[in-house]
């Protein structure tokens, strides 16, 4: 455990002011009745999957590809990850690409559409306002790059209709970006894209990963090729939030869909409706820094041991 903790130390120090940082996430001019109130406890962040369908990296230190350009790029993931104030788990929440939402100054449309037309900016504005939840933090990832950091630790076991199968970066990218075939659509492959996540973290946060500097420097590279954050995410809130998570594993770590009320076809697009009262619970249970006591009451979308 010593060595462990010493290796932690040595990255969490060495590595935070190497995250790349993406100014102005945050959106202006928003009125004071559109704002969310702050939580009161924890912190949430939005986690955006870009699906550029690039071999560019647009994210990370290395990105060759501007993060966003009006109409180029696609949200293809869409997470509101909440870390309660005792650090004690973390619960990870899909928005489903498809969610038939509001978005500020364009009338209804799909979720995905907000980051398509307005970037980060307005993602986070819709996002905001239709959750009531205010977002701390921005953080990006590329499937693409998250696709080395695969191959960095080996690849990752995954179940496919209860089959375990071990696949390499390229195989498991094939794997979340499948759609047609799943039966709930966008719901399962919101579940793929969770899956995948968790057995990547769940590799890179093993024991043996972090016991070995030379494994821990190369998974630490490779991170920081693949993940930006806001620019308002200083250095020291970065280490604080490492340091303050370090003992947190997969198993503490809950991963679900939004509520959701069913599917249709609104102007030709397939579209996915959430469920406005089961939402408006969930979004209260962020804000209140209690997703544990909902969790434990209600129906929950959440991500099993064999997802499609």
């Amino acid at each position: 455990m010593a060595a462990i903790a010493g290796t932690l130390w040595w990255a969490v120090n060495h590595y935070t002011g190497r995250v790349d940082r993406i100014p102005n996430v945050f959106p202006s001019n928003v009125p004071a009745d559109a704002k969310p109130d702050p939580g009161k406890g924890g912190q949430t962040f939005l986690l955006v999957g870009l699906d550029a369908r690039s071999d560019l990296p647009t994210t990370g230190k290395d990105a060759k590809a501007a993060q966003w350009k009006p109409g180029a790029q696609r949200s293809d993931t869409m997470m509101l990850v909440h870390l309660p104030a005792d650090n004690s788990s973390a619960y990870v929440i899909s928005l489903p690409r498809d969610s038939w939402v509001p978005v500020p100054g364009h009338g209804k449309a799909k979720l995905n559409a907000a980051f398509s037309w307005g970037g980060p900016p307005l993602l986070i504005d819709t996002v905001q306002r239709l959750t009531k939840v205010e977002i701390d933090h921005l953080a990006v990832i590329d499937w693409n790059g998250f696709k080395k950091l695969t191959d960095s630790v080996g690849g990752v076991d995954l179940s496919v209709n209860g089959v375990k199968e071990h696949m390499s970066g390229d195989e498991a990218l094939k794997y979340v970006r499948e759609r047609k075939n799943l039966p709930r659509g966008d719901l399962d492959r919101t579940l793929r894209q969770q899956n995948y996540l968790r057995a990547v973290l769940s590799k890179t946060l093993s024991s043996g990963s972090l016991t070995n500097p030379l494994k821990t420097k190369e998974l630490l590279d490779r991170v920081t090729e693949t993940v930006s954050v806001d620019d308002r995410f200083s250095d020291g809130e970065l280490r604080d939030l490492a340091w303050n998570m370090r003992s947190l594993r997969t198993s503490d770590m809950v991963f679900m869909n939004a509520p959701v009320s069913g599917t249709g076809m609104v102007e030709g697009q397939s579209v996915v409706h959430l469920d406005k009262s089961k939402s408006t619970m969930l979004w209260k249970a962020i804000n209140a820094d209690t997703v544990d006591d909902y969790v434990a009451n209600n129906d929950v979308d959440r991500l099993g041991a064999n997802p499609r």
